[in-house]
């Protein structure tokens, strides 16, 4: 991708921009263009140059991309501080992420970790997308959505799915307790 073409996807892609020039500013232009760097590297087994530089890269942008990331052309990180994107992240075409989103793995497994993110996806800010998911093209992730389940294609995913599990405990022991004074 040409940087005339990137300056003009992110001129579409963020309504506040007046000037080409400002664009330079962008912390997600500068951790991509980083990261384009260290995931070089990274493929020709340059691991300690490749981490120097993505970690270069997140103490200047407060982004995080693991140099064995996987970034198709045209993804845009918007106000991108606090996103950290995983080792076995792949990410489509006209992609955006906004602040605060996390790309991360569920443990630590070995293999697939992390998530597989389709073309034209967008995900919101404080996002978490976690684990050897997919998400399906032309989805929306909501603002602190935490996703643990593949979305499918032309999808809106919203609302956070934890739950309480010291809760479920409590209950259980109040059940056994209870199970126990009637004798079962």
């Amino acid at each position: 991708m040409s940087i005339l073409s990137l300056v003009k996807m992110i001129k579409t892609q963020d309504p506040a921009i007046r000037t080409g020039a400002e664009i330079l500013l962008y912390p997600g232009l500068w951790a991509v263009g980083f990261h384009k760097i260290s995931h070089r590297l990274y493929r020709w087994r340059l691991f300690l140059p490749s981490t120097l530089i993505s970690q270069i890269a997140r103490f200047l942008t407060g982004i995080e991309i693991h140099p064995g990331a996987q970034l198709a052309s045209e993804v845009f990180i918007d106000h991108g501080t606090g996103v950290v994107i995983g080792e076995t992240c792949k990410i489509g075409r006209n992609v955006t992420i906004y602040q605060g989103v996390t790309l991360g793995g569920t443990g630590k497994n070995t293999g697939k970790r992390h998530p597989t993110i389709g073309d034209n996806v967008t995900i919101g800010a404080g996002a978490s997308v976690l684990g050897p998911i997919s998400v399906g093209q032309n989805s929306k992730i909501g603002a602190n959505t935490v996703v643990l389940r593949d979305v499918p294609p032309d999808t809106t995913v919203v609302g956070e799915q934890g739950r309480d599990v010291h809760c479920e405990a409590s209950l259980r022991r109040e059940v056994e307790a209870i199970k126990r004074h009637i004798g079962m």
